[in-house]
């Protein structure tokens, strides 16, 4: 169902597309934060975020106890991306909502986590802020390159 405003823009939509890896970090009942990297992970729809459950024990434990959630994911080339701030339930395979809210991920294994997205903060690198009139987008993809040895493609 399309909304007004979706929280989940087209913007963050396609820095999520550029994205590799999130991080969704979880708090346990006794304030421990847990922060958990995720590769199988996609944008549902306007608002729901979903996550796959691969070895993610205490991840798990930590949204049945308390479900306020943050991930948040950058675009290791720009060096920009997106926090979004929701709470999480845990859907597994025999769950009569799986198949609608987990499609995106259908074709990997494993539990799925969704969050629905409360809010959507932009992350920068601190060149961005620090250096504004030196620090592009096109300086930080140069800056990156050289660091993980990547030659651009003819």
């Amino acid at each position: 169902m399309k909304t007004k405003n979706p929280i989940l823009s087209t913007a963050v939509r396609e820095a999520a597309r550029r994205s590799v890896l999130c991080w969704l970090a979880t708090v346990d009942a006794d304030g421990q934060p847990n922060v958990s990297p995720k590769e199988v992970w996609a944008i549902a729809d306007e608002q729901h975020v979903v996550v796959a459950h691969i070895a993610s024990p205490v991840t798990a434990r930590n949204i049945r106890q308390q479900p306020q959630v943050c991930l948040s994911f950058v675009d290791v080339w720009v060096q920009k991306g997106f926090k979004l701030i929701g709470t999480a339930h845990e859907v597994c395979a025999d769950d009569q909502a799986f198949a609608a809210c987990a499609s995106p991920l259908l074709a990997m294994a494993g539990q799925r986590f969704v969050i629905r997205v409360t809010s959507v903060a932009a992350i920068l690198a601190p060149g961005y802020q620090f250096f504004p009139n030196e620090t592009s987008e096109t300086s930080q993809i140069e800056g990156a390159m050289r660091t993980y040895g990547v030659l651009p493609m003819a």
